[in-house]
């Protein structure tokens, strides 16, 4: 069981001693906001996602504990451990955390206040070797305890044991973020597992972005191709663990991890493709470990990031050349670019309606590098990028797996190593 270290109620947060105050970089075209921040948890089990409620409470997952709760007065209610988490009012026996996998992604329900739906996205045991499970729950009215769980999807691949490639081990590249859209529609982001028929399959659900209702129907409009699941709304991803709708269209535009280059922010097209396929002989490959082309040998012995992706490419246009055209893919590197946001509070200024996204980093010699929350300046079309600008960050970086917009216009900002911070733009 985690203990929650709680140091700024949800709802009292505004009233918080500031830890520091720093200015950020300048932007090319205009002024950065001076950005504050406090911790609202810390001491927590990788938090993995957040959301929230109008007044300021606040749902978070931690990613081999459970899904909890931060009330407005700064009490924790600790809702649906997984296996043998102590402490929750609940727990689900089926419910693991293995790798990457475990309890990942977290919605609220636009109409919560009328049905208190939520939404959790998990591993779990249930079926064998195991999938990811998007998960729907009541939760009470004093914010206690959740029931009647229904698994909307429950065939999201999971990745059950280690195998001979060179990286990545049992529970790899699960995707896991859950998000409303404007549309009233749930998006659900996947993984390819290191599978490599995963991500072009027209029936396997890993490696693609699917969009449901709340009951767990295909959504209007998804234009699968034909003979495809039709609750898939794009496919051909590698890890896509984030999603974020730009806040004058509506465009859905995702932040994916690429493979020793190219983490890519792309605008998602209905039934479009993302282009990656990491299948053996595809492109003349041959001899990938474990029939997986994703670290094809030889790639890292080019430095340059382009000539790493003529190993392999993230966007494979000379295969799929209809493939969706990612607006930005981190000059060429791969820093594990994880969860993305629009800034839509006037208190952020020049940086109102540009998007945070946030990149976990990656260790030479066990020393962090690329740690940190770029401001991107993306076009409404979310076809082309203005402007990028690393956030001065007022406290230490850490491994950002989530961005969250609050109810008060803040970012909520969580790191594996356990905290969740709130940073505010004066």
């Amino acid at each position: 069981m985690s203990q929650l270290r709680t140091t700024t109620p949800a709802g009292a947060i505004m009233a918080a001693a500031v830890v520091a105050i720093l200015p950020t970089a300048a932007l090319s075209d205009s002024h950065a906001p001076t950005l504050s921040y406090t911790t609202v948890l810390s001491g927590l089990a990788e938090p993995w996602d957040m959301a929230f409620l109008p007044d300021g409470t606040m749902f978070f997952t931690e990613k081999c504990d459970g899904l909890s709760v931060l009330l407005p007065d700064g009490e924790v209610n600790h809702l649906l451990g997984m296996g043998d988490s102590e402490g929750y009012d609940s727990t689900a026996d089926d419910l693991f955390c293995e790798g990457q996998a475990g309890m990942m992604g977290v919605a609220v329900d636009p109409e919560f206040d009328d049905n208190r739906l939520l939404y959790v996205y998990s591993t779990s045991n249930m079926t064998a070797p195991g999938t990811n499970r998007l998960m729907r729950f009541t939760v009470n009215e004093e914010l206690s305890e959740v029931a009647d769980r229904t698994d909307l999807i429950d065939s999201v691949p999971y990745k059950p044991e280690a195998s001979d490639q060179p990286f990545g081990g049992p529970g790899a590249h699960n995707g896991g973020r859950v998000r409303f859209g404007p549309d009233g529609y749930l998006y659900l982001t996947t993984g390819d597992n290191h599978n490599a028929e995963v991500p072009q399959s027209p029936t396997l659900l890993g490696g693609k972005v699917i969009r449901i209702d709340r009951d767990g129907n295909a959504a209007e409009g998804n234009n699968a191709p034909e003979g495809f699941d039709p609750r898939i709304f794009t496919y051909g991803h590698r890890n896509v663990q984030g999603i974020a709708f730009h806040p004058e269209t509506g465009q859905p535009i995702t932040a994916e991890h690429g493979p020793w280059h190219s983490d890519e922010i792309t605008a998602l097209v209905p039934g479009g493709n993302g282009g990656w396929d990491p299948r053996p002989n595809m492109a003349g490959r041959s001899d990938c470990p474990d029939g997986y082309c994703g670290y094809e040998p030889g790639q890292m012995d080019a430095m340059d990031p382009a000539e790493r992706a003529a190993y392999m490419p993230m966007t494979d246009f000379e295969t799929y050349p209809d493939a969706m055209p990612p607006a930005w893919n981190n000059n060429g590197l791969s820093q594990g670019m994880t969860s993305n946001v629009f800034l839509t509070d006037a208190q952020w200024g020049d940086w109102e309606g540009r998007m945070a996204v946030g990149f976990m980093g990656i260790g030479f010699g066990g020393t962090p590098v690329g740690q940190r929350i770029d401001v991107i300046d993306i076009a409404e079309d979310g076809l082309s990028v203005h402007d990028v600008t690393e956030m001065d960050l007022p406290m230490n970086p850490g491994r950002f797996r989530a961005l969250v917009l609050g109810p008060d216009g803040a970012l909520y900002a969580a790191i594996d190593e356990g905290d969740i911070y709130r940073i505010v733009a004066e």
